[in-house]
């Protein structure tokens, strides 16, 4: 793994799907009504899109995508974040790329001319504050190999690789341009697995990603289990540990254990009054780990600063913190 310590221009580049959320609050009855797999990330194509958006209501509409919000994120605690990712030339994609260099993201791909239109994530939060996501990729599928800036991603301390992209043989090529491109400059390769549905479709490439080209995972108890097909998480993070230096792995109102080698080191959840939309939880986790990585912060100090963002970001309705997370870090970091 990269020594986080050696001078480099980024923090951290992350790689995923460049999608607009809409996110509303329905009840119990709007997803049986409509279908929908709960608690789940379904795709959708752009027919069913257009339905579920007339039939929800009035929400919040902002630029997301899980790699977007984690570098979002990395730069609310203060941290050099850019990212790559694929937008239409048109107006949802300049409110995706407004929306990250508002927030301090590096984001230059130009808009894609012609062909599939900015990819939209619909999410309806339960009152459980448990969320239901239908997304139509559009154009972010389509991110290629040859769109990945090399001097870009080796600039950073670490890339980010989200799971959600690898759902085409176009994005697959480039995640994996991005981690070679990495691991050629001696940076630190992390892998989100997202979903459990992704971790099912995606199961033995992943498996051979953590073999030669990912250094870190990310990923909830859940996720785990199912990529190594164990029924407990010790069990998992013995698995994971001997593929990867380090896998961080979130277990809801448990917290989260972060897996080095032989050690398992626990991190308690933050108290909350209530929990109100846990859209962008795992996220938000990520981008505080991965800055506290970057500024050579121990492992028990990093997973805090992730707790802490997990905790923020679900305290309201949106995947990405409501307030600037750098007064955290430095009372963490010192």
């Amino acid at each position: 793994m990269a020594d986080d310590k050696t001078e480099t221009a980024l923090d951290v580049v992350g790689v995923g799907n460049a999608i607009v959320d809409v996110l509303a609050e329905v009840d119990e009855g709007f997803i049986d009504e409509h279908g929908l797999a709960r608690g789940a990330m379904t795709l959708i194509d752009n027919e069913r899109a257009i339905e579920l958006y007339a039939a929800m209501p009035p929400g919040l509409e902002e630029s997301g995508g899980s790699a977007a919000n984690t570098m979002v994120g990395v730069a609310s605690f203060g941290g050099r974040a850019a990212y790559i990712g694929k937008v239409a030339d048109d107006f949802l994609g300049e409110v995706f790329r407004r929306d990250l260099r508002h927030v301090g993201v590096g984001f230059d791909m130009p808009g894609a001319v012609g062909g599939d239109p900015t990819a939209r994530c619909l999410i309806q939060v339960t009152p459980d504050a448990q969320r239901t996501l239908n997304t139509y990729l559009g154009v972010s599928s389509h991110l290629s190999a040859s769109e990945i800036d090399g001097d870009l991603v080796a600039s950073a301390a670490h890339l980010y690789c989200e799971g959600y992209l690898w759902d085409t043989e176009e994005a697959k090529g480039a995640i994996r341009r991005a981690m070679d491109f990495a691991n050629a400059a001696g940076r630190t390769v992390s892998l989100t697995l997202s979903d459990g549905f992704c971790v099912d479709r995606h199961r033995d490439e992943w498996l051979d990603l953590l073999t030669d080209r990912v250094n870190v995972v990310f990923g909830n108890a859940s996720e785990l289990c199912s990529l190594f097909e164990v029924h407990e998480v010790d069990q998992a993070a013995d698995a994971v540990a001997s593929e990867v230096d380090l896998a961080f792995v979130t277990l809801g109102k448990q917290g989260s254990m972060v897996v080095s080698g032989s050690d398992r080191i626990r991190i308690e959840a933050d108290e909350l009054e209530a929990v109100v939309d846990t859209t962008g939880a795992g996220d938000l986790y990520a981008a505080g780990v991965l800055f506290g990585l970057s500024q050579g912060a121990d492992l028990p100090h990093a997973a805090r600063l992730g707790s802490i963002a997990a905790a923020e970001v679900i305290s309201h309705l949106g995947a990405r913190p409501g307030r600037l997370l750098s007064a955290v870090a430095a009372s963490i970091l010192g």
